[in-house]
């Protein structure tokens, strides 16, 4: 499996033709696969190794850190002190890395870790070492999985997910799909828990969203990306040429197999 050559890459129009996407980011928020949920890390990776074996390029962009420390510093609940948080993801990334390479070692699947800053990805001088190094691990057959440095980083543990730093990775390295897993199966007209939500099966590029109320997605109380920044990530993807879909991290296997689930952006035209 890891001297397979990688499939030709090239636009997918449609969830049907994700099987045949030649490059893949996959972002997992904290929820799906800490506390509670960390078993789902098992079935995440067997989804991956599965479009790993086809030849697809795979990347995956986990949150987690954060939350994975909590319990080895002996906290109850996520830490509100930057100065906490960023041991807690100290600690919590290390114990991370291993659980994922634990489950990827099923494979002889390799994984490398990178870990990023939005920043990084908007400095020339940074990007270009960013890029260098991803597509040298994927052209040793790699699985990179990044994560936002938040030892030293702010951004994410103030302001939001790594939804965005994973639609940054997408553009880095020209992917065929940028894949948003969470707690949610789709993006919703208003929060799936309330009357008269109805889930959105398909969005333009340039569609206007002004009418949908975006609530949070993640329910284990460890996260804190939501609809929003999933919505605004994808919407940054799409710009820049890359398909998007959103879907439940439980359907993972399906999503990467072409089902019809989730939410699917369409990215911009290719220009002329």
């Amino acid at each position: 499996m890891p001297g397979r050559l990688p499939l030709d890459s090239g636009r997918i129009a449609s969830r049907a033709e994700i099987p045949r996407a030649g490059r893949i980011v996959v972002k997992v928020g904290s929820s799906s696969i800490c506390g509670a949920n960390a078993s789902q890390i098992g079935p995440l990776v067997d989804a991956l190794a599965t479009a790993h074996g086809r030849g697809s390029d795979v990347v995956l962009v986990s949150s987690g850190a954060i939350a994975t420390g909590i319990p080895f510093l002996r906290l109850d609940s996520r830490p509100t002190d930057l100065a906490t948080q960023q041991a807690a993801a100290a600690v919590g990334q290390n114990v991370l890395i291993y659980r994922y390479q634990d489950s990827l070692d099923r494979y002889e699947i390799v994984a490398g870790q990178v870990l990023l800053t939005a920043g990084d990805l908007e400095n020339p001088v940074h990007r270009s070492n960013a890029q260098r190094a991803m597509e040298r691990l994927l052209g040793l057959r790699i699985l990179p999985i990044v994560n936002e440095n938040d030892t030293v980083a702010t951004h994410e543990i103030r302001f939001g997910d790594n939804d965005r730093l994973a639609s940054l990775v997408a553009q880095l390295v020209h992917a065929d799909l940028l894949l948003l897993l969470s707690d949610v199966d789709a993006l919703y007209t208003r929060p799936p828990s309330t009357a008269g939500a109805r889930p959105i099966h398909h969005v333009a590029f340039g569609e206007d969203l002004a009418g949908v109320e975006f609530g949070d997605i993640g329910s284990a109380g460890v996260g804190t990306g939501g609809a929003g920044t999933k919505v605004a990530a994808a919407t940054l993807a799409a710009a820049s040429g890359t398909p998007v879909l959103l879907a439940a991290t439980t359907q993972v296997a399906a999503a990467l197999d072409g089902a019809d689930i989730g939410t699917w952006f369409d990215p911009a035209p290719p220009r002329r």
